[in-house]
């Protein structure tokens, strides 16, 4: 009795060896065991800023006083804000924000000075940048107080102005989506999450799929090239791909009333550009990997930070500057500038142009790396 017992534990526990021996010998389980909680703690710990701040300011100065450079020196003081530029000309100020250069637009008026010593109140407007509201609201607060605690200082003596309400009213619009709506925030934003998620792991499990059941034989018995079976795999998922993109556009537009001011097919252009690059890393990660486990690991490291980093779930300029030049090398942070710039902010070609080069450019060197791995694979 007491033998076939001690022999019960003697199996599990060498069942348990057995598992250990194997899982250590696994480099995407070993990752997951290690890498993964180490890098969900430098991302939520590091990374993740939900009140930004260092926000990029632009100041249009209409009234040359001291009030004016009172302002101009409480805001650049402040932790929330860095003043990148001081416009002269109508309209440069909203051409930044535009373009994605500032978040905040603060336009001081003329006869500023002359009103505010009469005791008018003038008004203080600021232009914000909402496409993403959760790195404004914050911000915004902090203009009002910072506007407020500047001209108390000056305000003194015989400059001071006789009222109980603040000495300057501070008008704030909210561009792009002036409710400040979530979800035309995230809708947009969604668009890129799901295509990144379908588009890297459809891809990445075909090879390995094919290895695994023996009909990789079979393409490599015909007279196919490595760049014609990939472009074979990749068509099928770019109609999946924009498929997928007209579902949650319509959606976007009938249930979440998501605004859309720009053009479709300059959408259609960047998204099956961006739809090619996630495939060709797909593709590279299908040829790296023994398995479909390992295929599906590899996918899962690749879309934690495209999800978290690229400016989708937390606000992009929150992050300290090592991590935003991280973000830089991930697809996704650049798509999303062109679907909300798009669709929110109406962009054209020209203002696309600039993201859509850094799209095309990763295109050619993830293909690169996907055909000469593949080559690699086969031979």
């Amino acid at each position: 009795m007491m033998q076939g017992y001690v022999r019960h534990w003697q199996r599990i526990l060498a069942m348990i060896f057995k598992e250990m021996r194997q899982a250590a010998r696994d480099p995407g389980t070993v990752a997951m065991m290690f890498a993964m909680p180490l890098m969900q703690l430098l991302i939520f710990g590091y990374a993740i800023n939900t009140d930004p701040r260092h926000l990029p300011l632009a100041i249009e100065s209409n009234d040359n006083s001291v009030y004016s450079r009172s302002i101009t020196a409480a805001l650049s003081n402040t932790t929330y804000f860095q003043i990148r530029h001081v416009v002269a000309g109508k309209g440069e100020g909203e051409r930044l924000i535009a373009n994605g250069d500032v978040q905040f637009l603060v336009t001081i008026p003329t006869d500023f000075s002359r009103d505010l010593a009469r005791g008018h109140r003038p008004q203080l407007l600021v232009n914000a940048d909402a496409t993403d509201s959760s790195a404004t609201g914050p911000a915004i607060a902090a203009i009002n107080e910072a506007v407020q605690t500047a001209l108390a200082h000056d305000l003194i003596g015989a400059r001071a102005v006789p009222s109980s309400k603040p000495p300057v009213e501070v008008i704030v619009h909210r561009s792009y989506n002036p409710e400040g709506i979530t979800s035309h925030n995230t809708v947009p934003g969604l668009l890129a999450v799901i295509l990144t998620m379908t588009m890297v792991m459809q891809t990445a499990m075909t090879v390995t799929r094919e290895v695994e059941q023996g009909t990789m034989e079979n393409l490599l018995a015909t007279p196919l090239r490595p760049f014609e079976v990939m472009i074979g795999k990749i068509v099928p998922n770019l109609i999946i791909g924009t498929v997928q993109m007209i579902i949650v556009l319509i959606f976007a537009a009938l249930i979440f009333h998501v605004p859309f001011a720009g053009s479709v097919g300059l959408l259609l252009v960047v998204t099956v550009l961006f739809m090619t690059v996630n495939l060709a890393v797909g593709f590279t990660f299908s040829t790296v990997s023994g398995s479909q486990v390992q295929a599906m690991q590899l996918s899962f490291f690749f879309m934690l930070p495209s999800i978290l980093l690229s400016g989708f779930a937390f606000p992009y300029r929150g992050m300290p500057m090592p991590v935003q030049i991280a973000a830089e090398i991930l697809p996704t942070t650049h798509y999303l500038r062109l679907v909300r710039g798009i669709m929110l902010k109406g962009w054209d070609w020209t203002l696309a142009l600039q993201p859509s080069a850094v799209l095309l450019g990763m295109l050619f060197v993830l293909g690169f790396i996907a055909v000469r791995r593949y080559q690699d694979t086969i031979a």
